[in-house]
């Protein structure tokens, strides 16, 4: 039997990571789940009446359906829609976080039963597995896979490291540029921590950071700085991951209009560049801080190994440069999509098409990689989501809650942006789907906005910038977990780091509010009277 190598990226595919066992209370929830759902749907659709529910404004509500309902009732309450749509949206959300079933499993349900209730027509809670972000999402799968067949994810990886990594600082900024470079194209944050995953394991080891010899610094700081990275980055693009995609839909629909790429991209961009070199040095400096001797490879001819795995790849082939052609052409559009107006998906449509064409393109349809288990996840919560614009839940419980609060429309715009952001934020550490994130405080921030008559885009698209911070703790998000497996940092480590980058993170979007966010024309000139 032939010794383990620690410079052998085949060692680190994630099928041949170990399995994180569920720990007791995640146990325990998974068991009690189904009661807890049912236990909830009962008493939200069935028993609670609500009502001081009765003095909310119906010129506040947003959809037509919930404005004619509400008038129809008289103002006296919840309608039976409403109450329906708050019990399956309660035990929805109690399935998804316990994992009680599978949570392609719970959408399916969720989806049949808000058409049997009457909460939804069949063709809309159907449709949703038609929408046009799903599929962006498909054919963004279809784009990722081109990249991963052909080589060209890897091939730019590792060359990035070869040229620009000659020391530890270096490595660390050139996977910050590799995880920016992905994140425009890769929706999936889980395929991105899959392809970095052998190459910054195996530096690691170079660096000296190896299974069994217990935790170094080198090891801690690059795992935990591209778990930062990949989820940063994809907060960086409107396209980073689905639940981004999501977000826009939903404030797209509630405005009536439209959320670009570039608008996104010009917002993030620059404050998550900022935010991953703070975090770098964070973690080089203060966090981890590197010995003199772990700036320096550990394992004779390391670097050697990586330029190996370079040429294995060979000569360009013409099937990558045709990757490359296509991945920047569709990252082109995308990013000049205000002044020609083709819509982010008919782009990835056409990129798709091309890639997938017989004797012309560079991938086979039994190459393409789709989750569908998670498409049919996200057709569940876009059918959520059309029922809470049906019922108009989110304005009418905000509207409500607020009136019974005696929060009167006097309330400061900072005060609701600070709030709100900050919810967003740290809810990532209780919340395990970012999905569920969005579909939750979203449509709430859209409530509050509609409510005191702020332009919902102020609200809702800060709160949705907030969507990605999920590296904290190992539940917290797929790359998350998938990264706790290799055994190179603490959940200690993970917290002291992710926490504080949260913290910061969140203080940076209240300076971005009073600055960029003001000059670009999201939050309204003036409000927060910081500076």
């Amino acid at each position: 039997m032939s010794a383990y190598d620690p410079l052998d990226m085949r060692n680190y595919r994630i099928e041949k990571l170990p399995k994180r066992k569920k720990t007791r209370v995640e146990k325990y929830l998974a068991f009690s789940g189904p009661f807890l759902a049912l236990a909830a749907f009962f008493f939200f659709g069935f028993w609670l009446k609500l009502p001081f529910l009765q003095d909310i404004d119906a010129a506040s509500l947003v959809s037509r359906e919930a404005k004619a309902a509400f008038e129809t009732l008289g103002a006296a309450g919840f309608t039976r829609s409403n109450e329906l749509m708050l019990a399956f949206f309660v035990a929805s959300l109690i399935l998804w976080i316990t994992e009680a079933i599978p949570n392609y499993m719970t959408s399916l349900i969720l989806i049949v039963g808000l058409v049997l209730s009457g909460v939804l027509k069949d063709k809309v809670a159907y449709a949703q597995l038609g929408h046009p972000v799903m599929w962006l999402n498909i054919m963004s799968f279809v784009l990722a896979s081109m990249l991963v067949k052909t080589g060209v994810a890897k091939r730019f990886a590792l060359w990035f490291i070869i040229r620009f990594g000659k020391n530890a600082s270096y490595i660390f900024l050139s996977f910050i540029v590799i995880n920016l470079v992905l994140s425009a194209f890769i929706s999936a944050t889980t395929a991105k921590a899959a392809i970095l995953l052998p190459i910054f394991m195996v530096i690691a080891a170079i660096y000296g950071a190896r299974s069994g010899e217990g935790h170094t610094n080198f090891g801690r700081s690059i795992v935990l700085q591209n778990l930062f990275q990949i989820n940063i980055g994809a907060a960086s693009f409107m396209t980073g991951s689905g639940a981004n995609l999501l977000a826009v839909a939903l404030i797209g629909g509630a405005m009536g209009g439209k959320i670009f790429f570039s608008d996104w991209m010009i917002a993030m961009l620059p404050i998550q560049m900022g935010t991953m070199l703070l975090g770098m040095l964070l973690a080089m400096r203060i966090f981890f801080p590197l010995k003199p001797e772990e700036r320096l490879p550990q394992v004779e001819g390391g670097m050697e190994r990586l330029r190996q795995e370079y040429h294995k790849l060979g000569p360009l082939a013409f099937q990558e440069v045709k990757s490359v052609v296509i991945f920047l052409a569709i990252l082109a559009l995308w990013a000049t999509d205000r002044l020609h107006g083709i819509d982010p998906t008919a782009v990835a449509f056409v990129g798709a098409i091309i890639a997938l064409l017989p004797r012309i393109g560079v991938v086979e349809w039994n190459d393409v990689d789709i989750p569908w288990h998670l498409m049919l996840f996200s057709a569940g919560a876009y059918t959520l989501g059309a029922g809470l614009a049906v019922t108009d839940l989110p304005s009418l419980s905000v509207n409500a809650l607020f009136d019974h609060l005696g929060i009167g429309q006097e309330t400061p715009f900072w005060l609701l942006y600070v709030l709100l952001t900050g919810v967003m934020v740290f809810s990532a550490l209780l919340f395990q789907s970012k999905t569920m994130r969005t579909m939750i405080f979203v449509p709430i921030a859209i409530g509050v906005a509609t409510r005191f008559g702020f332009n919902i885009v102020s609200l809702a698209l800060p709160v949705a910038f907030m969507i990605e911070h999920v590296y904290v703790l190992p539940f917290n998000s797929k790359p998350a977990a998938l990264l706790y497996e290799t055994d190179r940092y603490s959940l200690p480590d993970a917290f002291k780091f992710g926490f504080t980058m949260m913290v910061i993170a969140w203080v940076l979007i209240m300076i971005a509010g009073e600055t960029w966010f003001r000059y670009l024309g999201i939050t309204p000139q003036g409000v927060f009277g910081l500076f």
